[in-house]
């Protein structure tokens, strides 16, 4: 009896660990822990940092060093040149020789600044990048968590409607025995019951997938069952849509974004006309020549010389040929200020359709309350109809199916109020720093 009772407890122990309460600030929080798009967003940020590292050392000076030897076999070591006596060569040679070379660009016409400031933006714009995949990842866990809330209500209010059928089919029972009613009020209830459970099993699967959906964007384990809390919070009041459209406009990671393409795009036209500019270059030669074959030689066998110079260049064709890659690059600025501009007024658009979309949320809430006060009044008065055999089961059955529809169009219509409220905050920018 006892590793019975343990056998049969131990699945629901098990089955008790895997339930977790959320609030929304805590799923938010988990999902931005563990998305995989924040962490490519990040590794996309430190690839910007070592790119504008490697640029800033193409600002360092540049040193190569080369030893070498060589061994030459002289089969044929006797030159004769004219009347005069022939020279005699040696029969095999050996040489070794180095070279220690240091060079620096002093003046480039300014290129190697505007690449490291055009790399700091790419960075900037890289980060940018990120907080905008922060708020597409907030935004989606904020979408499934009240997708799922919507879910667990209205099966909450099927389960009291399937109590209350439940009640009703017993009472018609009991007086169909009396003769009170017919048979055909019985099955009515009957039938009722069959429907809403119909209902209760196709929200009980949606349940299902959204919450394996959500358990995936936060990280949790697959069989874990999110259970929500604190949601009974307030709706927000709205500022002025100003207000909105002006946070907005500064805060849209996208419109920054633009601004630093805009800023981008001055150094590269920046660095186009520095092609026409000189260079000017320093370095130091060393040069070791031991022509003695050996190693290490002796004194005055080997030579060492040291060259110090400055080479000025200038690509004098760059004068008349480099106008059209400025025109070009001139051209592409252009086309970003124009996106902007697109895309700024898309975003008004977008922030007019939420913020409207937001206050007819909170309107249908005042509506469906104002309509639940009347059904259920209406379903009182059904109920005692019915039970005084005053109203038919059709009437009791139509007043409480208007009552149960009426309570989940309301915990529909108070969650996709919240949606709405965070979609507006999107759609300025600052999900991710709601309260």
């Amino acid at each position: 009896m006892k590793l019975l009772f343990v056998s049969l407890a131990i699945p629901a122990i098990l089955q008790a660990q895997n339930v977790k309460q959320l609030s929304l600030q805590e799923a938010v929080d988990l999902g931005l822990a563990n998305s995989k798009n924040l962490k490519l967003s990040q590794q996309k940020i430190d690839e910007a940092v070592a790119k504008l590292a490697v640029v800033k050392d193409n600002a360092l000076p540049s040193a190569t060093a080369s030893f070498m030897y060589n061994h030459a076999e002289i089969p044929t070591n006797t030159l004769k040149i004219g009347e005069g006596n022939p020279i005699h060569l040696p029969k095999r040679a050996d040489a070794f020789v180095g070279t220690a070379a240091v060079q620096e660009l002093v003046y480039g016409g300014g290129k190697l600044k505007y690449a490291q400031e055009s790399t700091k933006l790419l960075k900037e714009i890289a980060v940018l990048d990120a907080d905008k995949n922060k708020e597409e990842v907030s935004y989606a866990v904020v979408n499934g968590y009240f997708s799922l809330y919507k879910l667990l209500q209205s099966k909450k209010v099927v389960a009291q409607n399937l109590a209350a059928i439940a009640k009703q089919l017993k009472q018609a029972q009991r007086f169909y025995e009396q003769g009170l009613v017919t048979k055909n009020d019985v099955l009515r209830f009957q039938l009722q019951q069959a429907n809403v459970s119909l209902t209760d099993l196709e929200i009980e699967s949606n349940r299902k997938v959204i919450n394996y959906n959500l358990d995936i964007l936060l990280g949790l384990a697959e069989n874990t069952d999110i259970e929500i809390k604190d949601t009974e919070a307030a709706l927000p009041q709205l500022t002025t849509f100003s207000d909105y459209l002006s946070t907005a406009l500064t805060t849209r990671q996208e419109l920054q974004q633009f601004g630093l393409q805009h800023k981008a795009a001055d150094y590269n036209i920046k660095t186009i006309k520095a092609n026409t500019l000189p260079t000017v270059d320093l370095g130091a030669n060393l040069y070791y020549i031991n022509p003695s074959g050996n190693f290490i030689p002796s004194n005055q066998q080997f030579v060492m010389p040291i060259t110090l110079g400055a080479t000025v260049s200038w690509n004098i064709g760059s004068l008349w040929t480099n106008k059209n890659k400025v025109a070009e690059a001139k051209v592409q600025q252009l086309e970003i200020d124009t996106q902007k501009d697109i895309f700024t007024d898309n975003v008004k658009t977008e922030l007019n359709r939420n913020y409207q979309n937001y206050q007819l949320a909170v309107q249908k809430i005042n509506v469906l309350e104002t309509s639940i006060a009347q059904a259920t009044e209406n379903d009182r008065l059904l109920e005692s109809k019915y039970q005084n055999n005053i109203a038919s089961a059709t009437d009791r059955i139509d007043a409480e199916t208007l009552l149960y529809q009426a309570k989940i169009n309301l915990e529909l219509a108070k969650a996709e109020a919240k949606l709405a409220y965070y979609t507006l905050l999107k759609s300025t920018g600052k999900i991710s720093q709601y309260n």
